[in-house]
């Protein structure tokens, strides 16, 4: 099991692109997107995410004030042109389907106008801030008290640790068959290739081990299966990326001592700041039921909890189809509304950013972004 994670702040040397004025500072966009990704590498983000720089003025462009939002509506777009915002970091992507023209008929074609018009960079992290070992769901592990926390699907390293996505090993006993082979898979594109000695059933012979791309593997068997000796002796292993530790979407969180139901929704509306929540109890559960186990998800959790062992789900919201086939196991779940589940954790970030950046810009939270559901 991982270890518990908890947010730490980190810091970095001074970067030669600040440029300091007598009263303000500011930083070269480019450089200050380096050192966003440094926090929390876009890597992290899901395959079908829209993450990163989503719109850009100009260059150069710099920024003096960095604006925090979780959610970019034309309201929010406003107050952040009032307060002279230079950079909007807008959690979820106000861009997201591709966009065939930009006018002002709808109100996220205005948002781009708007933004290019003031000279207003927008940059989104989404998935990438749900992933990262300091980002949403960590934060949002903090409101249930002392626990042991892990990735549900933990993320993997971008990169293999060599190169190619196989390995091919196969051993070869005379010299000349091993200039041939070794001749041969050099002749082919995107193959690394090692050679070393061993030893099997008293006889020396040499390994052969080839590092390959998918696309390169069908090449390289096409080869070894002209000669049936070889292909005999061939092994083909899949190479995994490494998990990244701490890393990944959704938390499984085990309490350090186990609470009642009702204790646990009194946490959990404390640090959302929530007067009300939804619940389901799982069949056979009352609001004394024990709570050890909890899986989190910010958000719209349906997909990374599904199947998931524990006494409570927690996440914004789920299909109502999931949560009865959670209930049904004896699963409780609390849902909060989608964006209520992440909105807090801006406060952290904005405290984590600033040291992170040296207090070298103004970070700023959005005052009048919010959930657009309300219980009435």
């Amino acid at each position: 099991m991982l270890p518990s994670v908890q947010l730490v702040s980190t810091s970095i040397r001074l970067a030669p692109s600040w440029i300091c004025s007598s009263s303000h500072s500011f930083m070269d966009l480019k450089a200050l997107l380096s050192s966003l990704n440094d926090f929390a590498s876009l890597s992290f983000a899901e395959s079908w995410d829209n993450v990163g720089l989503l719109v850009e003025p100009s260059p150069p462009h710099t920024v003096k004030t960095l604006f925090l939002t979780n959610d970019l509506t034309e309201e929010v777009m406003e107050e952040a042109l009032q307060k002279k915002a230079d950079l909007i970091l807008s959690y979820h992507p106000p861009i997201f389907r591709a966009m065939k023209r930009v006018t002002w008929k709808t109100w996220k074609e205005r948002l781009v106008i708007r933004a290019l018009e003031n000279r207003v960079a927008i940059y989104s992290p989404h998935t990438a801030y749900d992933a990262a070992p300091q980002g949403v769901n960590s934060w949002l592990a903090k409101g249930l008290g002392t626990c042991t926390a892990r990735p549900i699907h933990p993320s993997k390293a971008p990169n293999y640790p060599t190169e190619g996505a196989h390995r091919v090993e196969v051993s070869v006993n005379h010299t000349q068959d091993l200039d041939k082979v070794v001749s041969a898979v050099k002749g082919i594109g995107e193959v690394s290739v090692t050679s070393f000695s061993a030893r099997c059933d008293d006889e020396e012979h040499t390994r052969i081990s080839l590092n390959c791309t998918q696309k390169a593997l069908m090449q390289v068997l096409a080869f070894l299966s002209q000669n049936r000796q070889l292909y005999q002796k061939t092994e083909i292993l899949s190479l995994e990326k490494p998990l990244l530790l701490n890393t990944g979407m959704g938390r499984l969180c085990t309490l350090d001592e186990p609470v009642s139901l009702a204790t646990m929704i009194e946490r959990i509306k404390g640090h959302l700041k929530l007067a009300h929540l939804r619940l389901a109890l799982g069949v056979g559960k009352t609001l004394e039921s024990p709570v050890r186990v909890v899986a989190l998800c910010a958000g719209s959790g349906s997909r990374v909890l599904q199947g998931v062992e524990a006494d409570l789900y927690l996440t914004g919201e789920m299909s109502h189809h999931d949560v009865l086939d959670a209930a049904s196991k004896g699963i409780n779940v609390i849902l909060c509304e989608h964006s209520n589940t992440e909105r807090g954790f801006l406060s952290d970030l904005q405290e984590m950013l600033g040291v992170h950046l040296e207090n070298k810009i103004n970070i700023i939270l959005s005052e009048t972004d919010r959930d657009p559901l309300r219980v009435v």
